[in-house]
Parts: structure tokens; sequence; C-alpha cells
């Protein structure tokens, strides 16, 4: 067919309808041409040269040319990998700026820039066309009516984090109508926001939603799919496989962006799990999908003296080139997107420390974060950095800049410590409980800056914490080589699934001591989605490639499951009643208005206070916390005293039954149990202590919560 083709315009990158007609326009330093294909109904291409070049950007307009339209790019240059280049107009591209696709990318020999039998292999150029194996651009409308929704910017210490996979979620979910299970509209269906504010969490942190490459090779061939998502191949798409009208992609768009209405709309904020460090195209051997084709010279980190070769500090075959002003806008422009037109309220960030890495090591001054800080739109939401990559130098918790907080990954290793009773610092457990301030404090962080969690997708479930000590991961078929080996996790005795009724006891009661010490933490908890449910993975601690029954939430509960959700339940709420479990602020332990105690204080079992021996011996397995409600420096939103509730809280990790007595100088006080985690439910009249009656048993690996009447 016959398309006039105007000069059109260099910006906005990708494709812009403009109620009229549609300007493309796309990034290459080192093309030699560029033509947009547009395909029919009938998958017939029209092949369109862009003339016009601005600053690298080839760019013209199509009139005519409106929503549903599916087009790629192919993309012209030299084809010399040897010195960094991949060009090869056999392949068609999915445009990077794409705010739409039309399905997921096949797998055949076709879609790699070289033929499978070569001898050199990615030395030698492929001549076959791939367009009928990749997935088109979708040329959208981006106009909706929000009906007045905002991001709702609840703060930082009042947030509660529900980490959770959309198809996982929703796909058995007896509530959601068969046909939207699984999809961005399963999500926001009213049973399914109706369970999350029941549960009490104020975001969901979705994994990734990004279109990514869902049959790499080596799954593939091994009939297995990938289901985290961690192979992002279009910063823009919503993923295609989660949305319920295939039958029309361009309501993909749409489809997310009700889906982000409805959980506002039920005071629950989205947050994405982000990949700008690696996209899905792998390595030198891994297919020509999009970046590769477009200048792989420009868009990927490749080695300065074999430009061959891939850098990868993320272990999935490459790293975006973050050191470019072109790929930085390239992130910075999907970020705003995402805020600005698809109203997400924040972003966690996959391997964030691979976006440091200017030169080779890690930089917290990196322009990346600079950007980010001047940025007046992403500056002012929700940003989160899983603070390490799989590079020399990568680990960096506690070291991210003023706006992030991070994952705390000494947060998940020291709780998890402490409760399977390993030698360890009773000290270290102090600083996570309290928010890390060895961590955040001194670079003017505050404990939000602290996202703690025992769970996440990568790894045990809360469940398999307590009931296997080695990882089965045989269903990846990598011969259980894959995933980690140290997993500070502990069976309680059986390894696997018991009808040991006291080793299913002692489970039970491990999941709500882990559950307890998260909720009553400083810092921002997150809660891995299906631990309030017992999910179990029969072990898997990498089922990034099980996308089954194995990681999809099983909503028919036992008795003991049931309990569970509701002991969660109640957690949570009494979190959020209670100010001294989510300070703004850091403790200063000491007194505070001229009271004679101060805002926190430490005691060992017999009432004394700790320590330093005991805070650095090792064989120390309990201590006694006070938190002192009427002692909260900070003040509230209108600028209100903020009162509470005084608590104490007995930790006993030891194998045996311990007594704590209260500290004198709170005996005066009458107390009551509020938690004892060796029953499955909140006390509601529990046992009273005052006067004479100052000890309180605490059985072997459980915590007791006192609350002050």
């Amino acid at each position: 067919m016959y398309v006039p083709l105007w000069p059109g315009n260099p910006y906005p990158l990708g494709a812009t309808w403009d109620g009229k007609g549609t300007n493309f326009a796309l990034y290459s330093e080192n093309a030699t041409g560029v033509e947009v294909c547009l395909f029919d109904s009938e998958d017939r291409e029209t092949r369109i040269a862009l003339k016009e070049v601005k600053n690298f950007i080839w760019h013209g307009y199509l009139p005519g040319i409106g929503p549903s339209q599916r087009y790629g790019f192919r993309v012209y240059g030299p084809f010399e990998p040897e010195n960094g280049h991949r060009f090869n107009p056999n392949k068609l591209l999915l445009d990077p700026y794409a705010k739409a696709v039309d399905g997921e990318i096949g797998y055949g020999e076709e879609i790699f820039g070289y033929p499978w039998d070569a001898e050199e292999k990615d030395l030698e150029f492929s001549e076959t066309d791939d367009a009928h194996l990749v997935p088109k651009g979708i040329v959208v409308d981006e106009s909706f009516d929000w009906e007045g929704d905002r991001l709702l910017r609840i703060p930082e210490h009042e947030t509660i984090i529900y980490e959770m996979h959309v198809k996982g979620f929703t796909k058995l979910h007896p509530d959601i109508p068969e046909t939207l299970r699984g999809t961005y509209a399963g999500l926001g269906h009213p049973a399914a926001i109706s369970y999350l504010q029941s549960l009490g969490v104020t975001a969901v942190e979705l994994m990734p939603v990004h279109h990514f490459l869902s049959y790499p090779g080596h799954l593939a061939d091994k009939g297995l799919k990938n289901y985290w998502g961690y192979d992002s191949i279009g910063y823009f798409s919503p993923h295609f496989d989660y949305t319920a009208t295939h039958r029309n992609p361009e309501q993909q768009v749409r489809e997310f962006k009700r889906m982000v209405k409805a959980l506002h709309a039920g005071g629950i904020e989205v947050i994405l799990d982000v990949v700008y460090n690696h996209t899905g195209e792998g390595n030198h051997l891994g297919p020509t999908l999009s970046l590769r084709g477009i200048d792989n010279a420009i868009y990927y980190r490749l080695v300065d003296d074999n430009p061959r070769y891939y850098m990868d500090f993320t272990g999935c075959g490459n790293s975006l080139n973050v050191r470019h002003p072109q790929v930085l806008k390239l992130i910075t422009d999907s970020l705003r997107y995402w805020v600005e037109t698809m109203h997400v309220d924040g972003f966690r960030f996959d391997l964030a420390s691979a976006l440091a890495r200017e030169l080779y090591e890690v930089n917290n001054l990196a322009a990346f974060f600079n950007i980010i800080h001047q940025d007046p739109i992403l500056s002012d939401v929700k940003l989160i950095a899983e603070p390490w990559d799989v590079g020399e130098g990568g680990y960096q918790v506690g070291k991210f800049p003023l706006l992030w907080s991070e994952w705390n990954g000494k947060y998940r290793d020291t709780v998890r410590d402490f409760w399977r009773g390993e030698d360890s610092r009773l000290a270290d457990f102090a600083f996570r409980f309290t928010g890390s301030s060895d961590l955040y404090e001194d670079n003017g962080r505050q404990p939000s800056a602290s996202v703690n969690f025992v769970t996440a997708h990568d790894g045990f479930t809360l469940n398999d914490l307590v009931s296997y000590n080695e990882k089965h991961n045989e269903a990846n078929g990598e011969d259980n080589e894959d995933g980690e080996s140290h997993n500070r996790s502990w069976n309680c005795g059986v390894e696997g699934e018991t009808d040991d009724e006291s080793v299913i006891e002692l489970r039970n009661r491990q999941r709500r001591n882990f559950l307890v010490t998260l909720m009553l933490s400083q810092g921002v908890p997150m809660l891995l989605s299906g631990d309030e449910i017992g999910r179990s993975q029969q072990g898997n601690n990498n089922a990034y490639c099980q996308d089954n029954e194995r990681t999809w939430l099983n909503w028919d509960l036992t008795e003991s499951n049931e309990a569970l959700l509701d002991f969660v339940r109640q957690l949570i709420y009494f979190r959020r009643q209670h100010p001294v479990f989510r300070r703004r602020k850091w403790f200063q332990g000491r007194s505070i208005r001229g009271s004679e105690i101060g805002d926190i204080s430490w005691y060992n079992p017999d009432g004394g206070e700790m320590t330093e021996d005991q805070w650095n011996a090792g064989f120390a397995k309990a201590v006694g916390i006070f938190l002192n409600g009427d002692a909260i420096a900070t003040a509230g939103k209108w600028g209100e005293r903020v009162m509470d509730d005084s608590f104490l809280l007995f930790f006993n990790a030891h194998y045996e039954m311990l007594e704590f007595t209260i500290p004198p100088s709170l005996q005066e006080s009458s107390w009551f149990t509020i938690i004892d985690t060796t029953q499955p439910y909140f006390l509601e009249d529990g046992k009273t202590y005052q006067d004479e009656n100052v000890i309180v048993p605490v059985e072997a690996r459980s915590l007791v919560v006192l609350q002050k009447r």
C-alpha cells in the first residue's frame, strides 16, 4: 500500500499519534538507514524508509496512520560483531518506545542474527527474515478518563508492601471470573482488591510487567517458560500475556490503567519491579529483537578491548550502557511515562548496583542517581533499590543516596539466623529491628530507607523456609544446580512435608515468629504474596521458570493456613494502629520530655539492662525490648504530639523455655499479653502481669508481646 511520508519530528521517540497521523522516531548513531514497517491484518508488510535524521534520531510522519496500527523497524548498518556492530535488516526490531505489543516473541532460528549452523556462530550473517516470530508494536490512543485519580503518596513509614505476581496471584482465585484470571483486569477486580484491603497492605509491588521475553532458548528447549519476567524487551509496554483483551492488543494499556485506578480507589499504591540493568537479548549468542539490532554499540556495555562480547554485571548476559546519555534518556523517559501516563506510585529497581557502574566500580554518585535526584517527577515517587548485582563490589546495602530505600538483605539474613538459632550477635539483631541505623543514619536517611523482608520471590517462601534445609529445584531441569545453596533456613527436624505434629507445630510457630518480627520492626515491611496463606513451592528456591501451580497461589486453604491468614490480618492491623512500631525517625535511646524512661530500652531475661558483653556474645539467643509510647519525639501529620501505648517484647530463640523478668522500673505498670507466638491468634484477654507477678515464661523459639494497660 502507498503511504505518504512527511518529515515529522525527532521528538518524542517512538510512535506518537496526534489525531491525524503518527510520528515515528528512532535513535541510532551508527545506522546507515532505518525503515518503519507497517503490517496489515493479514501480516502483509509495507516498508517506508525514514529520510530525516537529526541528532542521530531517524524520524518521519505518516498521515492517516493511527491507533491499532502494527509496526516495527528494520535498521541498516555494518555487521561487524568484532567491532560491536550487529545490524541486520533481515530482523524486524521491536520499537524500544512501543506503548503496546501484539503478542509474545516466538522462538526459532530466525530471531538470531546468525545461522545456527555457522562455524563461528555470531560472526556470520543471517539472511533469514523473522517478522513472523517478532511481535509488532502498536500505535495507541493514550486518552483515558482517570476520573480524578492521583498518586496516593502514602508516607513511607506507613507503607506495608505486598510483593506479588500479577498472574500468580489471580490465576486460581475462585472469586475472579475465569476469563480475567492471570491478567491486569483480574488484579483490578473487586475480589482481588477486597482481599488486599482485608489483609491491610498499603502497596502492591508487581513483579515485572514490562513486556519481556517469555521463551528464551534455554527454557524453550525444556518446555519451560520465563515466569518471573526479568528479561525485559520493552520498557513502555505492559506485558502482553497479562492482558485479558488479547483480540485487541491496544486495549492492554487501558486495561493496565483501569487496574491502577481500581487499586488506587481501594487505597492501594502500585509499585513496579523494573529491570533496566539488562534486556532479554542476552549475550553475543542471544537473539536480535530490539536494541541489539538498533545500535548494539550504543545501548550495551561491551568489553573495551574485545567489543564482540558484553560486560555482564547481571548474570543475564548483558548490561545496559548507562554511561551513554541516550540510554539514560531511555530509562528516565520510561520511568516518567509509567508515573505520568500510567499513574504508578513508585519503582523497585532490580540489581540497581548495575545502574551505578559508569566505569567498572559501583559509584553512588553516578549520573543515573543525579538525574533521578533532580527530576521533579521521579524524585517525588517511591524509589526502592535492590542494592546489589553479581559483579565485583556489587553488594551495596546501605550505600544508596538520599531519596532511595533499599531491600535490606542484611535484615533478611540477620532475622533468619536469629530464629534458626545460629550463633550471631544480638547487637546485629537490635540494629535490624530498629531500622538499621548503622546502615542508613549517617547519610541522612530515616528508618523507612530500610525495606525489611524475610522472604521474597527469589528464594524460599516462608513456609519452605521453615520446612527445608536444602533447595529442591529439580523441576527447573538444571540438575538442582541453579538457585542459592546457602538459604539460612531450618526444616525444624524433618526435610519437607511431614505428618509429625510436633514438627508441624514448631513450623507454624516459626512462621509466626518471622511475621511478628517483620511487622513490628522499624522500617517498611514487605510481605511476599502467599506467605500469609502458607504457600509452598515444594522447596524450589528459584522458581523463575515455573508458570504453574507450583508458583500460583492456592486459595483452597487448610485449617492451619486459614488461621495463619487471620493472624496476619490481625498483625498488620496491629502495626497500623500503633505508631510506636512505625516511627518516622530514629530512636534516641534516652529519656525524652523529662521522663525517667527512654524511648527504647534493652534487657536480658533477668530484667537487667543488656551489657556490652551480652550484646556481642554470639551464643546469646534472648532479648527483651521496651518501646515507650509516651516518648515518640516526632509530631504527626498536623503537628500534633503522637502518643501510643507502651510495649514489652520478649524474644526467645533458645531451644528451651526462658523466664523473663519485667524490669524493675516497669513493674508498677499493669501489662497484659497481646501476642504469644505459641498461639495461632492474638490474645483478646491475655494474662496480666503486675506487682509481684513479674515473671513472664516465654516458650522455646517464641516471642511474647506485652501491652501496657
